[in-house]
């Protein structure tokens, strides 16, 4: 577990990283140069400070080495976010996550040993338009470049059918991980094929991202 995050850069994602990192009860400090953001998010995280990250002394004297991960989210301003992740690299911090607005800015950051990039406004409009696209799409997320998770109702054709009369996952290589039952209230994990689809059901598929968008279209 990472109790104890900094969050450099209080953007709007770094404003709501502060914040639901702190709910689900993580020690965040955040860091940004602006006084009014600081002072936003001053009562619910456990440190706030106002100081330039890009000066690696204020990092050497905030002891950012010990934080179990670090998250720059200065995305929009590429120099900086460079400048921020050498000195993060050179003091020995153990994790660093870091907000890319561009795929060469990715390149930079992913040579300088970033362990993971953001592109919070590129994912966000990606899921959004496959929720957008499709009535009863109710949710989509990418897992790396080639695998996809989907929640969704189950097209009509499938209703009244068990999961092996459908054959899913031999017509379109796909698993259904999850079926959330509405009427009565139940999640049944790794379902068997016995189960019967009802129009109340909501199916969570797992699969590549060419075959589930074949699910999509059904």
């Amino acid at each position: 577990m990472r109790n104890n995050i900094a969050i450099i850069g209080l953007s709007s994602f770094g404003f709501y990283l502060c914040k639901y990192l702190s709910q689900s009860g993580v020690q965040v400090m955040a860091i940004d140069t602006n006084e009014d953001r600081i002072e936003q998010v001053k009562t619910f995280v456990k440190k706030a400070i106002v100081a330039n990250a890009t000066e690696k002394t204020t990092l050497q004297n905030i002891h950012i080495e010990d934080f179990d991960a670090v998250v720059i989210s200065v995305g929009e301003k590429i120099d900086q976010s460079v400048l921020i992740t050498l000195h993060l690299r050179e003091l020995g911090v153990k994790e660093i996550y870091a907000k890319a607005t561009t795929t060469e800015h990715a390149k930079v950051l992913t040579l300088l040993g970033v362990s993971d990039i953001i592109f919070p406004e590129r994912d966000i409009a990606r899921r959004f338009a496959h929720t957008l696209r499709r009535q009863g799409l109710f949710d989509y997320f990418s897992i790396g470049d080639e695998y996809s998770v989907i929640e969704l109702a189950p097209p009509q054709s499938w209703i009244g059918k068990t999961l092996s009369e459908i054959k899913i996952r031999q017509k379109y290589n796909v698993q259904v991980i999850v079926i959330k039952e509405i009427v009565p209230d139940n999640i049944i994990m790794i379902p068997s094929g016995r189960h019967v689809l009802k129009d109340s059901d909501i199916l969570v598929i797992l699969g590549k991202e060419k075959d589930i968008e074949k699910i999509e279209t059904i």
